[in-house]
């Protein structure tokens, strides 16, 4: 019996048999439920319970297919090809596991390269694109007035021309399309942000000014004034006078070799290293005042015009022509090689326009363009877009590959455009669908609808790159200089492995049949008297010649062995072949067999 608490008082804590619930049952009996932990009293959930490990497998596979990555699409073919660097390495003559595997993963990553390489169009964001002509219309009959009033403000910024009073002049973009440099014959010389009109220095040298060009940074230039060429730098301030390149009518950079290559009235070509400030390669060519030169983008090699309509293609490393390619029966008035070093394109007083195979060199044009006039200049752009002018009159054509010309009434060109004076340099802009052309009286730029790359490698030519990305590229690419020594036709040479032939080790091996044997001439020192003797003298004296025909002897033996081993693996000598080789090593081995000696008789 409890007792119960006074007034006044708490009552005292129940028990734990007397604060259970009573549950009913199913025959209507209370009884007392099992009593809750103090933490468990007040819980409104449901209690887990412990799961087998199948059923925690089960529930992580379901978790996963929730959660599961989409699959990549399929990229098509032609991107694949696209972006292909050529066939898989055949591992058969691999001798060893080691190199087998890793050959395997070799192949592996350039295969994962080349679908990434692929997958990256997906973000490019500019796409290219040209002028479309309506029906009954041509877009040879659009102007620039039109083209300019029809695209966006930025572009048609793009579109202005400079008159000028220093002309004619000549003109290069930098390798990023950013800067402008304009040089004229009598003495001005300017160097421009031509996007946003900003100039960076504006002098005259007082002399003739022939050519000029930008160097690896756009902070440097090159001018080729009257007798040497001369550095100047972003703000106008001479930094070099190059007094062995005299008198240069032509010049071009190669900027994966740091290289300024020269061209002068003497036919002589140069190679200036300009990291190192010397030259590299300085000869005669032979061909005269050199008035047309244009490098190889894809390999370096310098492409000279000469007068009898012939291109000739030259190294530094090398004083003879690496080829030459007659391509026309006149002489050579303009000639261009492609962004990406593949087709080369001349023009000649026969007035056409044909378009060669540099990775082939054969002697028939893949194009040509039949003109009304003898072409002056020519350009291809990097979307393979060719622009050529007759005097005054410039026509650009879409691809270089199709051909044309004013002669050809079915080839109309993509834009014609006339200028205002003599047209006497034509380039392309980088990444911009512009066209500049500099003339008697200035300098134009020209409005070509898909005619530049619209995606650049913010890594190799960035136009809005700052100060310090420009310092840093500069280190780059210094770091990655090219040797002028690998300036060759095949570019791909140095990658391979200069291994004989099978051929060229069979005749290696004849040639030894024929070998006689080395001539010994032993001069033994002067002995005192009693020392030594002539007959003693003579004995070692036959000795060496003994040991050194044994040695020869041997070493035919092994030719022989290894000429029979190789036609017999290659199935070529047939029994009659091989018992003729016999014989011929037979009759060498007996013709330096030691002769008998004869028996001295004794005098005793």
């Amino acid at each position: 019996m409890t007792k119960t608490a006074p007034k006044g008082r708490k009552k005292p804590a129940t028990r734990y048999f007397e604060r259970a619930a009573a549950v009913k049952t199913e025959d209507g009996e209370e009884k007392p439920s099992k009593p809750k932990r103090r933490h468990q009293r007040n819980f409104t959930g449901d209690f887990l319970k412990i799961q087998s490990q199948e059923k925690r497998k089960a529930l992580k596979r379901k978790r996963l297919e929730a959660t599961e990555k989409p699959k990549k699409q399929k990229i098509p073919q032609e991107v694949l090809e696209k972006y292909s660097r050529g066939e898989a390495v055949d591992s058969t003559g691999v001798r060893t596991r080691h190199f087998k595997e890793k050959h395997k993963r070799k192949e592996i990553y350039v295969e994962y390269a080349t679908e990434q390489a692929a997958r990256t169009e997906l973000l490019l964001q500019e796409t290219p694109g040209q002028l479309e002509a309506d029906e009954e219309e041509t877009t040879a009959e659009y102007r620039q007035a039109e083209i300019v009033a029809n695209v966006d403000l930025q572009s048609a910024a793009k579109h202005f021309s400079l008159k000028l009073d220093f002309g004619p002049y000549t003109m290069r973009y930098t390798k990023n399309g950013r800067h402008l440099l304009l040089g004229g014959r009598r003495g001005h010389v300017a160097a421009f942000d031509w996007v946003t009109k900003k100039l960076h220095c504006e002098f005259n040298v007082m002399e003739t000014v022939a050519d000029v060009q930008w160097l690896h940074v756009p902070t440097m230039y090159a001018v080729a004034q009257k007798e040497w060429v001369y550095f100047y730098d972003k703000k106008g301030t001479e930094l070099h006078c190059v007094k062995r390149l005299a008198r240069v009518n032509r010049m071009d950079f190669l900027p994966y070799h740091f290289l300024l290559a020269a061209g002068n009235s003497a036919g002589y070509a140069s190679w200036l290293d300009v990291s190192i400030g010397e030259l590299v390669g300085n000869f005669n060519t032979g061909l005269g005042d050199i008035r047309h030169m244009r490098h190889n983008p894809g390999n370096g090699v310098l492409c000279i015009g000469g007068g009898k309509g012939v291109v000739s293609m030259w190294s530094p490393k090398v004083r003879e022509p690496l080829a030459k390619l007659l391509c026309h029966p006149t002489a050579i008035t303009a000639l261009t090689v492609d962004p990406k070093g593949m087709h080369l394109v001349t023009a000649g007083l026969d007035r056409l326009v044909k378009v060669w195979d540099l990775r082939q060199l054969s002697d028939k044009p893949l194009a040509i363009f039949n003109l009304r006039l003898p072409a002056n200049e020519l350009e291809v752009s990097q979307r393979g877009m060719l622009a050529l002018s007759q005097g005054t009159y410039l026509e650009t054509y879409t691809d270089v590959l199709l051909g044309g010309g004013t002669g050809r009434k079915n080839m109309l060109p993509y834009l014609r455009q006339r200028c205002d004076a003599f047209v006497h340099t034509m380039r392309f802009c980088p990444y911009e669908d512009v066209l500049g052309v500099a003339t008697a009286s200035g300098f134009q730029s020209l409005l070509v609808p898909g005619c530049g790359e619209p995606n650049y490698d913010a890594l190799e030519d960035n136009p809005f790159e700052t100060s310090k990305q420009r310092r840093e590229h500069e280190v780059h690419a210094l770091l990655e200089k090219i040797p002028p020594e690998l300036i060759t036709l095949d570019p791909h040479e140095i990658t391979g492995v200069d291994a004989p032939t099978l051929q060229e080790k069979i005749d290696a091996k004849r040639q030894l049949f024929y070998l006689k044997p080395p001539r010994i001439n032993i001069n033994p020192r002067h002995k005192m008297k009693g020392r030594g003797g002539s007959a003693k003298a003579a004995r070692n004296k036959q000795i060496v010649k003994d040991q050194q025909r044994k040695e020869f002897i041997a070493e035919v033996r092994k030719a022989k062995k290894d000429v029979i081993a190789s036609h017999a693996e290659g199935g070529e000598a047939t029994t009659g072949e091989k018992v003729k080789k016999l014989k011929a090593v037979r009759s060498v081995l007996d013709r330096f067999k030691p002769k008998p000696q004869k028996k001295q008789k004794s005098t005793n």
